[in-house]
This record gives structure tokens, sequence and C-alpha cells, in this order.
């Protein structure tokens, strides 16, 4: 009962995270779920449930997309998916949850120092493949888009809907890469059946927190989002 209350409250405040920020859901619950589950468990839950949130808020602001940024990151991110996966598969599981940790701590500190990059159209297939990669290796495809988009100064409407768009994509072939080559079971889809309602939840809550979330706090959460997580996982995986 525990680990179910646990759970469902990750799944809460990744939630409203993703749709107050565009990126939260699986920054926040992807460190967390493996507290919980298996890597593969935990990476094709955040991903079936990821792909619902797009699903249900892409039609609402489907007017700030950034179309020719989005098609450069998908066509990146075809090229990034066969890696992520042989990345996967071959990972120790504590060096796997090691790995995201640092990863979100590095992050972090290149925010924090106020990294900036232009945009150009070869970084933007970069960004686009490196995002594949971890969609499929860590279930994460958030830390490229939001290092980008931070570096770049991305207006939040533009960075929310552009990243919404591209996860329709990249998680739908994140999760059929997975299952081919992973496997799945029931537990997996129970699991996500079971917080769909809480997800649905979050995204009311998330709705009415963006309309309020002005560019200066919106920096300030999402450093200590990534702070937190990253250090949480890393002395979680240590201490195993």
């Amino acid at each position: 009962m525990e680990n179910v209350l646990t759970f469902l409250c990750i799944i809460l405040v990744a939630s409203i995270l993703q749709t107050s920020t565009g990126f939260g859901f699986s920054i926040m619950a992807t460190p967390f779920l493996l507290m919980l589950f298996l890597p593969q468990e935990a990476i094709q839950i955040n991903i079936i449930l990821s792909l619902l949130i797009s699903i249900s808020l892409i039609w609402k602001i489907s007017k700030d997309i950034d179309f020719t940024l989005l098609k450069r990151f998908i066509i990146g991110s075809i090229v990034g998916v066969p890696f992520g996966i042989l990345i996967f598969i071959s990972i120790n599981i504590n060096v796997f949850k090691i790995g995201v940790s640092v990863l979100l701590l590095v992050l972090t500190l290149l925010l924090i120092v106020n990294f900036r990059v232009k945009s150009t159209r070869n970084r933007d297939f970069i960004v686009g493949g490196v995002s594949g990669l971890l969609t499929t290796s860590i279930g994460m495809p958030g830390p490229p888009l939001l290092l980008y988009f931070t570096g770049t100064d991305t207006e939040k409407g533009k960075l929310r809907a552009t990243t919404l768009a591209f996860y329709l994509f990249i998680y739908f072939i994140s999760l059929i890469t997975q299952i081919i080559f992973t496997g799945t079971n029931k537990l997996i889809w129970e699991s996500s059946i079971y917080a769909i309602p809480v997800v649905f939840i979050g995204l009311i809550i998330g709705q009415i927190i963006f309309h309020w979330l002005n560019q200066r706090i919106f920096k300030i959460f999402t450093y200590i989002l990534l702070s937190f997580t990253g250090i949480y996982l890393l002395i979680a995986s240590m201490s195993l």
C-alpha cells in the first residue's frame, strides 16, 4: 500500500510539472520510479503516461509550436533512438541510475551558470538525436531540450508546445522500440492504467499553475527540480 501511494504521488507531482513547464514529467518521474520498479518497467510506465499527457494537451497549445524546429528534432531523434536502446540493454542497472543522476546535476549546473548557445540548423538535429538516444536509454528526452531552449532564451509557451509535440513522436517510437527489444509485462500496463486518473488531476492543476508562472519563477523552479531529483537519485543509487 505504501508503494502504491508513493507511486501515485510521484505521478501527480510529475503530471503537474509536465503541464506547467512542458518537460517535468520524465525528469521528475523517472528517477523516483527507478526506486520502485526495475529500469525497464520504470521507463515504459514513464513513456506510456508521458505519451498520454502529450496527446491530452497538444491540441490546446498547437498554435505555439515551432514546426520547423520540430521537424529537425524528429529527424535527429530517428538517428539517436537505436543507439539509446543499445545502451539500455547493455548497461549495469546501478551504473544506469548513477548516470541519470549525474546527467541531471550536470544539466542543472549548466543552467545555473547561464549556459548560452546560438540556435542553428545542425544543433537542432544534434539536440533531437541526443533526445532520442536518452528516451530509449533512460526514458528522459527532456534534459537536452530544456538545456537548448533555456540556452537560446526560448519563450516558455513555445518551449512547452514544441516539446510536447516532439514528445508525441519520440515517446511513441521509443515505446515500440522498448517493447520489441526488451519486452513488456502486466505490471507496467496495470500501473499505467491505475495512474491515469491521477495524471488528469495533475493536468488540471498544472494548467492553472502555468498561467501565473512567469519566466523568472520558471527558471528558479527548474533549478530546484533538477537539483533535487539528481541528488536524491545519486544518493539512493550509491547507497545500494
